[in-house]
């Protein structure tokens, strides 16, 4: 049986190129009904680890609250432009088109 952090890093490796999820997205597929924060700290201790791309995980409102866990303010909005997610004022612009949820039963 998976751990709940292998399930939530899993989940975030799974996320395409080009599309964001949230922390409760991923919190509800690896199995928790309010497991945001727990999904924010799981990425936080992974500073630094570019094999998983933490930075195409936003808040539900699609913001970049994420971004200060960054080696820099910046690396997160840059990292998404160049995989064409439009950014302005730390928020994803048309974030329900590059929204991807993730499959509940894949784990």
């Amino acid at each position: 049986m998976k751990s709940l952090q292998e399930k939530v890093l899993q989940i975030v490796k799974n996320i395409p190129p080009g599309k964001v999820t949230t922390y409760g997205y991923i919190a509800r597929a690896a199995g928790m009904q309010n497991g945001a924060r727990m999904v924010g700290w799981i990425l936080n201790r992974q500073k630094f680890n570019y094999t998983v791309p933490a930075h195409r995980v936003v808040n539900q409102q699609g913001i970049l609250t994420g971004k200060m866990h960054f080696e820099t303010p910046e690396l997160m909005e840059t990292l998404l432009k160049s995989e064409g997610v439009e950014i302005k004022n730390d928020r994803v612009v048309n974030f329900e088109k590059h929204l991807w949820i993730p499959p509940y039963d894949h784990l």
